[in-house]
């Protein structure tokens, strides 16, 4: 029996980028599998980080580590994940979608499962950084699953879906994770890792994705360019994550670090610059409209810190864990759900800058809301202001992926390394940078109002002596001797006076995050201005003509 003529793409249906599966017309049914499968694989790749970030406490207990040893869990899956695609996007385009999604999948089933029998530090911290690799990969998958999803005319429709899935990872986390580790202690978190991970395989095999078209991509100078950018931005990351815990001016070692990281990266850079075909395109990513979107995307991230450390940070500080936090979480991802919805429905392509601008002025009336914390602040109080971020967050992330996506398919889908690379680093990286701000901050500022507080208390105060009366009467029953009971109560009072700083440094921090946030919302006003005196065209305006000339061309 002869075999069945393989399928002959039509124009409209061919690969947009070597690599990238090709664009068939597909059946509802099929677009609905897409969806659902795209959407578990986001949800896959982002929890795989998450699960442990919002953890990291109880992985310091359960693996005996310092609180800078556990940090290089997280760090390590971030020195990967960005790196990954330096070659991960070439590896898929010169030997096809479908090897690639199989190892991908493989790695990162193997990789959550080595960690149910892997508890040692170094041990971990390989599996984390193999894992980092892994959620590279899905990234991009749940990017191509949901384009397949859409008709034509909805596709960029895909792209804001799809960069948008992984974010829910992080609420998302904080409110299964308490219910996961009552039922089966750390490892109840590696198996749910697990079993998205063995579910998303079988999907992808059950509902593959189009062929794709293969290219030869690697050139002997790609690897020298990632021996030098990769380690750079390693040394660059374990800077930001160990650098306010281990403290910046303390250790020579972060020092050199970051004089070796910003070398490399340096050099990096120059070899690309001098190449003809260049991994990264220096002087594509040097034009004035990339730089532009490049800065606001890594502004707006370092902005959204605000959500991941100033908020959670301030209920840990009034005793507030994971398992108090559940409906705040779940509220947030709510939140974050109807972001990417309205963002998708509201999409103009004539002004793609305007939802960037509503969501910076959203996030400063969040921040302004939250720059009153007491003591008595409860996860309650953050419903409707963590909820704007949260909404704010990817009403933001969707409508900023699209525009770079335009500029790189303007500029011929031959810049689709420097685009990936570059917005990978300016959300990974600006994330880190922004908690390494926002935590130094904080340390700042709590010394300061400590030392603020201690110089108004005074033994000789009544009301100080009451207080500490107060408090050793509290351990009275434990603790007979008169004078270790007013040990106990200075010590309880000292306690009192840490918290109350703590909580001070986070309502500055809310306070300065909510005026960078002013700033930043003046300086996209500003940029809307300048961009109408110019008369500059959206750039998917331009990408829509582009398109249009190039169906013409073809008919």
């Amino acid at each position: 029996m002869a075999e069945p003529a393989a399928y002959i793409f039509k124009p409209h249906e061919r690969p947009t980028l070597p690599g990238s599966p090709a664009n068939p017309d597909h059946p509802a049914a099929r677009r609905r599998g897409y969806f659902a499968i795209g959407c578990l694989i986001g949800l896959t790749g982002g929890l795989g980080n998450a699960l442990v970030t919002v953890n990291l406490n109880f992985a310091q207990g359960t693996l005996g580590l310092y609180s800078d040893e556990v940090t290089w869990l997280t760090a390590a899956y971030f020195m990967t994940n960005i790196t990954a695609n330096l070659l991960l996007v070439k590896y898929r385009q010169q030997f096809g979608l479908q090897p690639f999604i199989r190892y991908i999948l493989v790695v990162y089933a193997v990789t959550t499962l080595l960690h149910l029998f892997l508890h040692g530090f170094w041990t971990s911290v390989a599996v984390r950084a193999v894992s980092g690799i892994a959620a590279s990969g899905l990234t991009t998958l749940t990017i191509l699953y949901l384009m397949q999803a859409m008709t034509p005319p909805k596709r960029l429709a895909g792209v804001m879906i799809g960069i948008c899935i992984p974010q829910l990872a992080t609420p998302l986390a904080r409110a299964l994770s308490p219910r996961l580790l009552d039922w089966g202690d750390w490892h109840m978190v590696y198996w749910f890792e697990l079993g998205m991970a063995l579910s998303t395989l079988a999907a992808v095999m059950t509902l593959p994705l189009p062929p794709s078209e293969k290219s030869k991509a690697f050139e002997p100078l790609d690897f020298l360019t990632f021996s030098l950018l990769a380690p750079g931005m390693w040394l660059l990351i374990a800077v930001l994550s160990e650098g306010r815990i281990q403290w910046w001016t303390d250790r020579e070692w972060l020092a050199w670090a970051l004089i070796g990281g910003i070398v490399l990266i340096a050099a990096g850079l120059i070899v690309e610059h001098r190449r003809a075909n260049p991994l990264i395109n220096t002087r594509w990513l040097a034009t004035h409209e990339i730089v532009r979107l490049m800065l606001v995307a890594s502004s707006v991230r370092i902005l959204l810190s605000e959500q991941a450390f100033g908020s959670v940070g301030l209920l840990n500080v009034v005793g507030m864990i994971n398992d108090q936090m559940v409906t705040l979480n779940l509220i947030i991802v709510a939140a974050s759900i109807a972001g990417i919805v309205v963002g998708v429905l509201t999409f103009d392509p004539a002004d793609v800058s305007r939802p960037i601008n509503v969501a910076v002025v959203l996030i400063a009336i969040a921040c302004f809301m939250d720059a009153f914390g007491t003591n008595l602040t409860r996860p309650s109080n953050f419903y409707l202001s963590q909820a704007i971020i949260g909404f704010a967050s990817l009403l933001f992330l969707g409508q900023a992926m699209v525009i770079g996506m335009a500029r790189m398919l303007l500029a011929g889908g031959t810049q689709f390394v420097s685009f990936v690379v570059l917005f990978s680093i300016s959300q990974s990286v600006g994330g880190l940078a922004g908690n390494a701000f926002l935590g130094t901050l904080q340390v700042i500022r709590e010394k300061f109002h400590s030392n603020e507080l201690v110089q108004h208390i005074l033994l000789t105060d009544p009301i100080v002596a009451a207080r500490i009366r107060a408090s050793g009467g509290a351990v009275g029953g434990v603790i007979g001797d008169p004078v270790l009971r007013g040990a106990e109560g200075t010590a309880l009072l000292a306690q009192q006076v840490t918290r109350e700083a703590n909580i001070l440094a986070f309502n500055d921090i809310f306070f300065t995050v909510g005026l960078l946030a002013v700033a930043v919302a003046i300086w996209g006003l500003l940029i809307r201005m300048s961009i109408r005196r110019r008369g500059e065209v959206s750039p998917i305006i331009l990408l829509q003509r582009k398109l249009a000339e190039m169906a013409k061309g073809g008919k």
